[in-house]
């Protein structure tokens, strides 16, 4: 696992680090919306596709989806996710995920490096999401997919707004922003995406879509 010094200091990643083994424990809040998800993703692979997962968190999904490409790379800023996501790979025996620790905002690598890019509960904790979805958009192959499952909350959680900033100079919250499911869907379609389809679970806030390159 390569980590980098910057983002182990970042205030965003010593409030995942004290999350990490809790995280790691909470049961999927929607698993029928979750099954479905890894369903459609599956459907997009190929066995000799390269996979980027930003934001993989303790590698469950990336691990999920292993049997099914030539590789994965799950990165993630917390260095402690990543113990964890490494310790389930290593039990069962998955060898084709690469985890490295590194800050979202500031990962690249060259052009049309991925098959396709997975972000989930990702871009709504980002301080520029457009500039990462623009920076998705170099690192993917020509008609390279982008899959994304992102919270959307303006206009459904409103006390949050209040709460988060608070929370936030604690340190008991990390950052978030507010934008609705439109306001998503016309970012990535801006950096250059066609979105191929978009898909609301039922009460829930979050939008999964699937973009093309």
């Amino acid at each position: 696992m390569n980590m980098t010094t910057s983002s182990r200091e970042a205030p965003s990643a010593k409030f995942w680090n004290k999350m990490a083994a809790r995280y790691s424990k909470s049961p999927v809040s929607n698993q029928a919306a979750y099954e479905k998800k890894l369903e459609i993703t599956q459907s997009y692979f190929t066995p000799d596709m390269e996979v980027l997962e930003l934001g993989c968190g303790t590698g469950t999904t990336a691990l999920i989806h292993a049997p099914f490409v030539k590789h994965i790379r799950a990165v993630d800023i917390s260095e402690n996710m990543l113990e964890i996501a490494q310790d389930k790979a290593k039990q069962q025996n998955i060898t084709n995920v690469t985890f490295d620790q590194a800050a979202i905002d500031t990962f690249s690598v060259p052009d049309q490096s991925y098959d396709i890019i997975m972000t989930h509960s990702v871009l709504h904790l980002l301080e520029d999401k457009e500039a990462t979805i623009a920076n998705i958009h170099k690192m993917l192959k020509p008609s390279g997919y982008f899959i994304s499952s992102t919270v959307c909350l303006t206009g459904m959680m409103r006390f949050l707004q209040l709460i988060v900033p608070i929370g936030r100079l604690f340190g008991f919250m990390p950052l978030v922003k507010f934008f609705s499911a439109k306001h998503l869907e016309k970012s990535i379609t801006n950096a250059g995406f066609d979105i191929i389809s978009s898909w609301e679970p039922e009460k829930s806030h979050s939008m999964f879509i699937v973009a093309r390159k």
